[in-house]
């Protein structure tokens, strides 16, 4: 612990000790400074800025999945490549779309958040939500409350599902399609989903229940392509269809003339199965309770890649020595994939009142992958013919948190504190199989293990003075990685496992916010730091390349947490039918843990991590929420940011020093526009745009095609009737323009939503 840290310890020993803690749930009450719906209270502490959206807004968006309920909040993304993606990471301001340990996300107050890892495969666990279930989605914006761990670097969501306040019933289905166009692809692919539940409520007592379920299928777009490699030697199969994209310029990509593409990988063939059970508990004598159950089933197909060349008679050429374009290549890399998870989340928590004044509360929970199996083709021919390939196989693998805390005021002065534990834990094995599409004969390859959990004590307390509120606040945590190793075949093919040493580090972080609320004017600026450790997939997990084979250079066991000073002022004023809302922040990080994503010289997708000594954000955010504007009906809400996210200092590699931070973008805007054609029409107008980053860390890298991160404009809009008061239905087109951008992958070009709903 450094020198600066200790002297922080001691002077603020107060904050060390768990006392009376603030309800999670925050009241309503002016010292909360909270844009969007006001109807109900935010679900979570809302130090800077705070976004919560409820019913009108949802109106608003076509939603395939429930993550695309915030795809307007202010600064914010989630990147989500197709309809049931599953590596959806969350963005918040300046945090790289792949960096998902940045980001807590919970359902009901459990925790979704995949922190066994840090990258596109690492995202939340959006899948055990609908979007028919939501009844609030709540984000704030960095690491500004005591309450959280250091993942709460970059934002914290909280999702909240409806409680039943009666005997009721809803059922949506969903259909969606995608006309796509990319290089040599040429199709359109469709999806549907069907979404169901039962709440009830007793009618003079405590409790309620909810169950329900949802199934999901789509076909997505290609997400890769295939690039030839140069031959020697005798001349292959003549072919025709490579392609040359004459954009691409990133080292070793395919498409570039000397590895022009050859085939697409195949659709996103994706179904999903959902089903959650929620019993609740509403005593009269304060006391409170809520369990939860929830089951997700994922089959994620990649079948037949779509090749591109043809033979003299027409035939498809899907790999082998061919020659084209005046010289010999071969063609490989084109396997085929499925990938089957079995997931449960289970948690239940309590609150009750000790004394007047005074609650006790407790939440725990579990996320548990009971499988997750990854099985790919050796070669395209492989696939096709039930030939070799390799299984990628998890378990036991999940997670395990806890929390206690105590509420409680007198006057003015309200304290809060709590004790909070977490255990995450992955186990991987790799195996060489016979016959790809099953485990019979799978015979031992690679085996990575490890785990991480974090003890934390935290307090805050708070001063109401007339129109100044102060909030001053610690947290404490111990972090220790243990248990990892590395399993490998030895000489004589016998497996053996290379075990590294555990380790551990402790962090205190300080956390201050002063507001000041006047009749139409509030002005809130936070301070804190934040320690986010390193997850176990950075430090013992290790990942396969685009191309099935293991990458030993894909995790570091000596990584160093990343440390962050934060700062945010927050000034709003509501003009009556319009509220302005203006934040400036600041970030700097030291030690941020990076994986740069990139091609090999096969041109194979291959990422590992590292330490960046220092990097550091600023910007400015612009939100306006206006009502009723020139007629009754008429609402928008529109937000703009400006965002300069820099490497500061970084020893290994100077030369990104001073550059914009990849994937991060300048400028980021998003609006939502909604109009009450009459009292059971709704239209609404959504536009996303976020200027084009760099791709990589020096800034060599700026593009718009495959491999790149490029400029996103989407223009969105949505027709909602009403028909009867149980039954609606609605139409829309995200992506009018059929915008082609690409975030590595492509995200999805013009896609068409139509939905019907019924409700009891």
């Amino acid at each position: 612990m450094s020198s600066c840290r200790r002297t922080r310890i001691a002077a603020l020993p107060l904050f060390c000790i768990a006392g009376p803690a603030l309800a999670q749930e925050a009241q309503d009450e002016p010292s909360i400074l909270v844009v969007g719906q006001k109807d109900a209270p935010i679900s979570i502490d809302p130090r800077g800025l705070s976004v919560s959206m409820g019913e009108a807004q949802f109106a608003g968006v076509n939603a395939q999945n429930v993550e695309d309920l915030m795809k307007y909040a202010p600064d914010f993304f989630v990147r989500k490549r197709y309809a049931g993606d599953s590596n959806g990471v969350p963005g918040f301001r300046g945090t790289h779309s792949m960096q998902s340990a940045r980001a807590l996300v919970m359902v009901d107050g459990f925790v979704v958040s995949n922190f066994l890892g840090n990258s596109f495969a690492f995202s939340p666990k959006w899948g055990v939500v609908g979007p028919g279930e939501v009844d609030q989605f709540d984000v704030v914006y960095g690491p500004y409350s005591a309450r959280y761990s250091g993942n709460s670097m970059g934002g914290i969501v909280n999702i909240t599902t409806r409680s039943p306040e009666k005997t009721e019933a809803f059922a949506t289905v969903q259909g969606l399609t995608e006309p796509y166009d990319q290089y040599g692809t040429h199709a359109t692919y469709w999806g549907w989903s069907g979404e169901a539940g039962l709440g009830w409520r007793q009618k003079d007592g405590p409790w309620s229940a909810r169950l329900s379920g949802r199934h999901f299928r789509n076909d997505g777009q290609p997400m890769s392509w295939y690039g030839l490699t140069p031959a020697t030697g005798a001349p292959g199969t003549v072919v025709t269809g490579a392609i040359v994209d004459t954009g691409q310029a990133i080292p070793n990509s395919p498409g570039r003339p000397t590895s022009p593409i050859f085939a697409a990988q195949s659709p996103a063939r994706t179904t999903q199965d959902q089903a959650k059970l929620r019993i609740g508990y509403d005593g009269t004598s304060g006391i409170t309770g809520e369990a939860l159950l929830a089951y997700w089933h994922n089959v994620d197909a990649q079948y037949a890649p779509d090749c591109y060349l043809r033979d003299s008679t027409g035939n498809k050429v899907c790999e082998g020595r061919v020659t084209t374009l005046g010289q010999s290549w071969t063609a490989s890399g084109a396997r085929w994939s499925r990938t089957v998870r079995d997931e449960f989340l289970a948690g239940a928590k309590l609150a009750a009142p000790i004394a007047p004044d005074v609650t006790a509360k407790l939440n725990v929970s579990t996320y548990q992958i009971a499988r997750s199996d990854g099985f790919t083709s050796a070669s395209w021919t492989a696939g096709a013919n039930n030939g070799a390939g390799t299984l990628a196989r998890q378990g036991p693998t999940g997670w395990y948190t806890a929390e206690l805390s105590v509420d409680g005021r007198t006057g003015a002065f309200e304290l809060a504190g709590g004790a909070s534990a977490n255990l995450y834990q992955t186990d991987q094995t790799n195996y060489t199989l016979p016959v790809w599409r099953g485990d019979g004969g799978r015979a031992f390859s690679t085996r990575t293990h490890g785990k991480t959990r974090l003890l934390a004590g935290w307090a805050e307390g708070r001063l109401r003075a007339e129109a100044l509120v102060f909030t001053l606040g610690a947290r404490l945590e111990n972090w220790r990685a243990f248990d990892g190793g590395l399993g490998r075949l030895g000489t004589g093919g016998v497996p053996v496992t290379n075990s590294y040493a555990a380790r551990s580090d402790t962090a205190f972080d300080p956390k201050f916010s002063v507001e000041w609320h006047g009749q139409a004017t509030s002005v809130q600026l936070s301070l804190a730091e934040a320690t986010r450790f390193p997850t176990v997939g950075e430090l013992f997990q290790g990942s396969l390349n685009g191309d099935g084979s293991f990458n030993p250079n894909s995790f570091d066991p000596n990584l160093k947490p990343e440390r962050s000073r934060d700062a945010n002022l927050l000034v709003a004023h509501d003009f009556g039918g319009l509220k302005l809302t203006g934040s400036a922040f600041w970030q700097r990080v030291e030690d941020t843990i990076f994986a740069f994503t990139g091609f090999n010289q096969n041109g194979i997708t291959t990422s590992s991590f590292k330490n960046i000594d220092t990097t550091r954000q600023v910007g400015l955010e612009l939100i306006a929420e206006a009502r009723d504007v020139g007629v009754a009906g008429l609402d928008i809400d529109a937000n703009a940011a400006w965002i300069d996210s820099k490497t500061v200092r970084n020893d290994s590699a100077p030369a990104a020093e001073g550059v914009q931070f990849p994937r991060i973008p300048r400028w980021r805007l998003n609006a939502n526009i909604r109009y009450q054609v009459t009292p059971r029409v709704l239209a609404s107008l959504g536009m996303r745009y976020a200027t084009r980053p760099n791709t990589d860390l020096f800034g060599t890298q700026r593009g718009d095609t495959f491999g790149y991160t490029s400029e996103l404009f989407a223009l969105d809009a949505k027709v909602n009737w009403k028909m009867t008061d149980n039954f609606r239905l609605s139409a829309g087109v995200d992506n009018i323009t059929n915008n082609k951008a690409w975030v590595y992958h492509p995200y999805p070009q013009r896609s068409v939503l139509v939905e019907a709903g019924w409700t009891l």
